[in-house]
This record gives structure tokens, C-alpha cells and sequence, in this order.
């Protein structure tokens, strides 16, 4: 039995061997960049109910100077707090 290895089938392995390199690169980028999609995702998720609790926190001090007669800028911010949050609950954003 003899084995004949051409140049023609060097070059066609070569050439299989990079498509096959290129095809698997591909896939690992794909899951890189999937993979780090997600833990964005799960850090935005993190800011956005830090946020939440900040504007709780926020509202609660505005209302608490409201009762002690504090006028002017603090109804001021209050309303437009409370007219914020209420917008952001209809818009899905809260």
C-alpha cells in the first residue's frame, strides 16, 4: 500500500484547517460576548434597584421636611420626584 501526499492535498488540509480555526474562534467570541452581556445585565439589575432605594430614601426625607413645614424648594423637589416615579411606573422603568 502507498501513500502519495500531493501539494494539492496539503493545501486543501491547510485550508480545512483554517476554515475549521476560523469557525471555532467565531464560537468562542460569540460565548465571550454573550457571557458578558449577562453579567452587564446583572449589574445594571443591581444599579437599577440601588437606585430605587436611593429615591425611596430621597422621597421619604422630602416628605418628612414637608411635615415639619419646610416650603419652597422642598415642595418644589417633591413634586417633581413624585411626578418622576410616577412616570417611571407607567413607563415600565421602575
Amino acid at each position: 500500500m502507498e501513500v502519495t501526499i500531493t501539494a494539492e492535498a496539503v493545501i486543501q488540509a491547510a485550508a480545512l484547517a483554517g476554515a475549521l480555526g476560523a469557525l471555532g474562534g467565531g464560537l468562542v467570541w460569540l460565548f465571550r460576548f454573550v457571557e458578558g452581556n449577562k453579567k452587564q445585565d446583572q449589574a445594571l439589575t443591581a444599579i437599577r434597584q440601588e437606585q430605587i432605594l436611593i429615591c425611596c430614601g430621597v422621597l421619604a426625607c422630602l416628605k418628612g421636611l414637608k411635615e415639619q413645614g419646610c416650603d419652597g424648594p422642598v415642595t418644589e423637589a417633591l413634586g417633581k420626584l413624585e411626578a418622576h416615579l410616577n412616570q417611571a411606573a407607567h413607563d415600565g422603568g421602575a
